[in-house]
This record gives structure tokens, sequence and C-alpha cells, in this order.
């Protein structure tokens, strides 16, 4: 348990990648004519953008890629200062013997500021025969235009739960613990398309048990199972306010969950609820929204929770 799953799992080529099929394509065109363009790796976290970085260069420059390689997290060191001196230097010196290039990735670029983005822009012009940038971001909308025009641009999207539960099953079998079907098809719903939180869920239920089972994974990883949040909205629906209430409260402290993720949690499930019609979802999402917002505010998370099951059980009380 001493090393972390996610890096020991990590792919060290971008043909071992999983999902992100149309992204894997084009990736391994560049790996295999050992150049590439300023790239942007746009998505959400945990689908494989600093993976993709990371395969990319050994692909291209072998096991030794890190000595040509300037690896930096934009959100630590956002400021002017930092792309002034850190990267220009590394800009400036030569490529390893046998490369005409070196690489400089900044992960989570929009962090930056506007600022030190300008500054990279310049860099980027400056530099362009010896250095190539990689970029990966969350929200690619945060990054100036004049540096989106100089990338290929890559979106990373959620992974499907196939290939999530395919990952799982993988690491689970490679590090010997007895994964459950359902274990494993819980890992997969909870990570909601997050391969890195998928496997970090794995490697922390089974550091609690080797067998690890669908209890397990949803008591790890403050969650709630879908049907306990089906059995709070057909309380609100069958039973009143008083029941409905200590359900909610039941969830609340069995796996220890915050206001806010509760109610993130019910609008995922609300989906899934055959109980109820259309417009009763509608009148339902809207009184989770406004639960939601006045937690964000500030309001107190009792009485908001309350309130809300309040408001839910009016709507579909008969």
């Amino acid at each position: 348990m001493s090393e972390l799953w996610v890096e020991r799992h990590r792919p060290r080529s971008v043909s071992e990648m999983k999902g992100q099929r149309a992204v894997v394509d084009r990736l391994s065109a560049y790996s295999e004519s050992k150049t590439f363009p300023h790239l942007m790796f746009a998505g959400p976290p945990g689908t494989g953008k600093t993976t993709a970085a990371l395969a990319l260069t050994r692909d291209v420059f072998g096991d030794g890629f890190r000595n040509n390689l300037l690896e930096m997290n934009a959100s630590d060191e956002r400021k002017l200062e930092s792309i002034r001196t850190k990267v220009k230097q590394f800009a400036r010196t030569a490529p390893m013997p046998g490369t005409s290039f070196k690489v400089i990735f900044l992960d989570e670029a929009d962090a930056l500021t506007s600022d030190a983005q300008g500054a990279l822009r310049r860099i980027m012009e400056q530099f362009a025969e010896t250095c190539r940038f990689i970029l990966s971001c969350n929200y690619s909308s945060k990054i100036v235009e004049a540096i989106q025009s100089r990338c290929a641009v890559f979106r990373f999207r959620p992974l499907d739960s196939e290939k999530v539960l395919e990952k799982v099953m993988e690491v689970a079998n490679s590090e010997g613990v007895e994964l459950e079907e359902t274990a494993a098809r819980a890992i997969a719903d909870v990570s909601l398309g997050d391969l890195r939180k998928a496997i970090t869920s794995l490697q922390v239920a089974a550091s609690l048990d080797s067998h690890v089972t669908r209890d397990l994974v949803y008591e790890t990883t403050a969650t709630a199972p879908p049907e306990e949040l089906h059995g709070f909205f057909l309380a609100c629906k069958e039973d009143g306010f008083q029941p409905a209430r200590r359900r909610m409260r039941e969830i609340l402290d069995r796996f220890g969950l915050a206001g806010t993720d509760l109610v993130n949690q019910l609008h995922r499930e609300l989906g899934k609820v055959t109980f109820l019609d259309e417009p009763q979802k509608l009148k339902v999402t809207e009184a989770m929204a406004e639960c939601d917002f006045r937690m964000v505010e500030g309001g107190g998370e009792s009485l908001q929770l309350d309130a809300m099951a309040a408001r839910i059980c009016s709507m579909l009380g008969n």
C-alpha cells in the first residue's frame, strides 16, 4: 500500500491508454513520427491528460525522457515571474543530444494569470524551433485565444463505465484483490468517468479488506447507494415529512455526507427514479437546486435540508 496504484498502473505508452480512442489515434501518429506541434489537452479531471502528456514524451524520447522535459503545475506557479524565469530558462537550453526539441508540460494551465499567459505566448513564438509546449486544462475557455490558436487541441471526455470497469478489474487482478462484480460496478458508478478516482477508490477499499464488496465501496467513497436515495424519494411520496426526514438523516449519518454531497447525489439518481413522472421530477430538481444554492451561500445545512425535504413531500404527497 506504500505506492499509489494510480501511479503504478499509469500507462507508459500512448497505445496502452484506455478510452479516448480519437485522441489516442492522433497521438499515436505523433509518437511514430517522433515529433509533434504545441498541444493542448482539455477535459475533466482523471480522464488521462497528464498520462497522455507523459506517455507521448516517453514514446518520443525513450526512458530518459525526463531529461528533456520540464513539468510544472501551473496552479502552483501561476504568476508572470514563474513563466519568465523557470520556463524561459529551460526553453533557452539546448535539447538532449540526438533530439531536435525539448518539451515543457504545463499542467492546469487554465490557472495561469492573464499576464503569465501573455508571456507564455511570446515564449512559444521565440523558441518554436527547439521547444514544444503541452498544456493541460479543465476549461479551455480560460486559455487566451492567442495560445489556443498555436496549439493542436485535444478534447478528453469522461470515460464510459465499461472502460472504467475494465481497468478497475485489471488493477484488482494485478494487485491480488478479490473484487466482487457488484463492487466493481459500484466503483464505476461513483467515479463518474474519472479513472483516477476509480483506482483510488479501489485502493482505499482494499486497504480495509482484500475482499472488496459493494457495501465497502459505498462506505469508503462517502457515497450513498442508489437504493437508499430512491428510498428517500419514496418516503417523501408515500410516508410524509417525518419519515422522509428520518431517512435523510440516516443517509447523512451512515455515509458521512455533507449537505451539498447529498443534494448532488440525489440529483444524479433522480433521472433513474421510475415512480415519479416528468413534471414531478422538474419540481424536485428546482427544490434541490434552491437548497444547494442556499447552502453554498452560507445557509444552515440542517435547516435547508429539512426545508428541501418538506418541499419535496408537499409536491409529491397525495
